[in-house]
């Protein structure tokens, strides 16, 4: 079963990213919700996993100063604990080196954030809610949509779609970016942490909807994992058989999410040296999705 919905009044953001260009269509405001019930291995945004914030320690920006052993306990490194002694460390750390991983916004802040953008969003762009898992913060965000909808601000998501709250979003968005990471369930399961069947679920209600048209199913290209022939041409041939003009975009893998890692509690699950694939496999693969009838492969 997806993992517990996050309930707050308020927006749990990692991150915004003004100015965005690859999350939609022209000149976006990306909003990075916290929390997400899925464990892949290859997370590129392990600040972005935990349902809770938390107090982050840069040892790279860290000029050992120790004038945080003010407030909380310091050795080697600082004792990480959120309270009011950490928030007196953060506010008096010379180099940012200590900081919380996420920020509480109410939905009227964060609109309001959004609307600074908004000269820019009639070239065609708009904002997009990722994660994490958005949909994890479903209540809020169906809020937030509502808002954008009423200021005519285009909206759009980044979703793994392990949700049961798909239906309550809909109905406010304009687009939809959806992961299928892996065909078979149990390479899905050892590589992300959960069953995919309530993706797959999902991705067909969305292809047998008008969404279908407003929507693009991407497949990070993992090496080791997600990237094998294998793999693609099953998705493609799912897709196919449930909707052959559906979009479909292959995303390569991006290197550089390890040096997030010593930030977090996580472990990166893949070696640090894996590399991105060249230009020839990015096309071998795209002609595999094509030859399964899928008409348009990114």
């Amino acid at each position: 079963m997806p993992a517990q919905v996050m309930t707050t009044s308020k927006a749990l953001v990692f991150d915004i990213k003004r100015f965005a260009i690859h999350d939609g269509e022209g000149l976006r405001t990306t909003i990075f919700l916290k929390g997400c019930p899925l464990r892949c291995r290859w997370c590129q945004n392990p600040e972005g996993l935990d349902v809770q914030r938390a107090p982050m320690y840069m040892s790279s920006r860290c000029i050992h100063c120790q004038l945080c052993a003010r407030f909380i306990q310091y050795q080697d490194r600082p004792l990480l604990e959120e309270g009011e002694a950490m928030d007196l460390a953060i506010a008096d750390c010379p180099a940012e080196a200590l900081r919380y991983d996420s920020t509480y916004y109410s939905v009227e802040e964060l609109i309001e954030k959004i609307k600074e953008d908004a000269p820019f969003y009639k070239y065609g762009g708009g904002v997009t809610f990722s994660g994490g898992e958005p949909l994890l913060q479903w209540r809020v965000l169906v809020s937030l949509l509502k808002e954008c909808q009423k200021a005519g601000i285009h909206t759009a998501i980044e979703s793994s779609l392990y949700s049961t709250h798909l239906q309550d979003v809909m109905p406010h968005l304009d687009f939809i970016y959806c992961d299928l990471k892996l065909y078979d369930a149990q390479k899905h399961l050892q590589a992300t942490g959960v069953d995919h069947a309530l993706i797959l679920e999902n991705i067909k209600t969305l292809l047998h909807s008008p969404m279908r048209e407003r929507m693009i199913v991407r497949t990070p290209l993992i090496p080791g994992y997600t990237a094998t022939d294998e793999n693609i041409a099953a998705i493609a041939q799912f897709l196919v058989n449930e909707y052959p003009d559906v979009t479909y975009e292959l995303l390569n893998y991006n290197p550089l999410a390890s040096a997030k890692y010593e930030w977090t509690s996580f472990t990166y699950g893949l070696d640090p040296k894996t590399k991105a694939l060249n230009q020839e496999e990015m096309e071998h693969f795209r002609l595999i999705a094509r030859k399964q009838g899928l008409k348009n492969v990114l």
